[in-house]
């Protein structure tokens, strides 16, 4: 990525559901404390990857649903589209290999002819993937016939069947694992090759991320019996892949301190907040919590607390709020006084996304990220920019703050 002058510290690869994200976690609490871990201590010099199953339509609505952090590359459709950065931008060097030996209009018309298969949605038919559901006593026969039939039509074709009831029928050359195995030769090219690649999921079409040589992997806690057949078939003396005890992201959490890949105690996870090893990334993060942790009355209600806030800011520190409206930061920050508990026994959460530092002089850094709120099914966002200074104290001191709405994102009462 271009954004790194060096080869990453970790590129971790992750799986959505079930894997990165706990669908039977309400509280979406693993999936937050891995937000608060990678945007306090990695962001800055790593690459998060999101491998997975889902089309772009149904990955885009994921990330409403869910309190998700954004990757720099999104590996989608079973490692047939590989995008980068917000924008989403697609690698057509991929698009190119995968078009070798691939008649999608030849697929469509041999599959039609298997009962067994029942197409999938029209948003999970791609340009490299043709989609099915068939029941789990019917997948070994019909990928058997299948893979003959296409193969006497010379096509070069693989055929993967996860999660119980999914098959798909993708070019030969596509999958996860190659998606990953052609970002790494990639950097490689570029001269900035990871120097620790992290890879997780939960269902089959995750094995092949562990096959990748130099890789270390994650089996989540929950990971699916045909996952665990994989690995005991084929990886189980294999030290570099670990099947962890823990659920879900909080089993990427374990595994990167079972492979001492760096730091893996999230800021959620600490109710002291230290100031000796604070970066600029971790201060924001922590702040982010200590506001939430202050509107559910999670910590006690003093003037110590907001004196304490208002020591933080410069006095001629400026906060320009999303509407516009200018007001000084110390000023302002008289309002947390009036919502202190306003959402206790309620479903509130807030996180931050993206969040660089840029340092514009000893001591000096200007931030930009996107901080989020989340209570029930209602959702606030904005594009924060703001300077902070550590100069004369242990303490950072915030000197400016300037938020705006992010596009799409319910509005309303805005506080910090």
């Amino acid at each position: 990525m271009d954004r790194l002058n060096s080869s990453p510290r970790l590129m971790l690869v992750s799986d959505l559901d079930h894997t990165m994200v706990d669908h039977h976690d309400p509280e979406n609490s693993s999936l937050l404390r891995f937000n608060a871990l990678w945007e306090a201590h990695y962001r800055q010099d790593s690459l998060l990857v999101f491998s997975t199953g889902r089309s772009p339509t149904l990955y885009n609505q994921l990330r409403k649903e869910k309190p998700m952090i954004t990757p720099d590359i999104a590996i989608m459709s079973v490692g047939t589209e590989i995008t980068y950065g917000k924008s989403m931008v697609p690698d057509d060097g991929w698009v190119q290999f995968l078009n070798q030996k691939w008649d999608k209009d030849i697929v469509i018309e041999e599959t039609s002819k298997f009962p067994e298969l029942k197409p999938q949605a029209e948003t999970e038919q791609r340009p490299h993937k043709v989609s099915f559901y068939v029941q789990k006593d019917k997948a070994q026969s019909v990928t058997q016939a299948l893979s003959k039939v296409l193969e006497g039509r010379g096509l070069n074709v693989k055929i993967i069947y996860s999660g119980g009831i999914d098959l798909d029928v993708l070019p030969n050359g596509a999958g996860k694992g190659q998606a990953l195995a052609y970002l790494l030769k990639k950097f490689e090219t570029e001269g900035k090759p990871p120097l620790n690649t992290l890879a997780c999921g939960d269902s089959g079409n995750d094995a092949e991320l562990f096959s990748i040589p130099g890789v270390y992997g994650v089996m989540v806690s929950n990971a699916q019996e045909e996952l665990l057949q994989w690995h005991s078939e084929n990886a189980k003396d294999n030290p570099n892949i670990l099947h962890a005890s823990e659920r879900c992201a909080s089993g990427i959490i374990q595994a990167i301190g079972h492979f001492n890949l760096g730091l893996n105690l999230s800021p959620r996870d600490v109710s002291d907040i230290g100031r000796e090893d604070s970066s600029p990334s971790l201060e924001i993060v922590n702040f982010a919590l200590l506001l939430e942790k202050w509107r559910r009355a999670e910590i006690e209600n003093t003037e110590l607390f907001i004196a304490g806030l208002k020591a933080t800011a410069l006095p001629s520190g400026t906060y320009i709020h999303p509407s516009g409206s200018v007001y000084n930061i110390k000023e302002y920050m008289n309002i947390f006084g009036k919502v202190y508990g306003d959402k206790k026994g309620k479903q509130f959460r807030t996180w931050v996304d993206d969040v660089l530092a840029t340092q514009l002089a000893p001591g000096t850094w200007l931030m930009k990220f996107n901080k989020w709120e989340l209570c029930g099914e209602e959702r606030k966002g904005c594009a924060v920019t703001s300077i902070l200074s550590k100069k004369d104290s242990d303490w950072y001191t915030l000197v400016h703050l300037h938020q705006t709405w992010l596009e799409h994102s319910g509005q309303g009462e805005w506080l910090v």
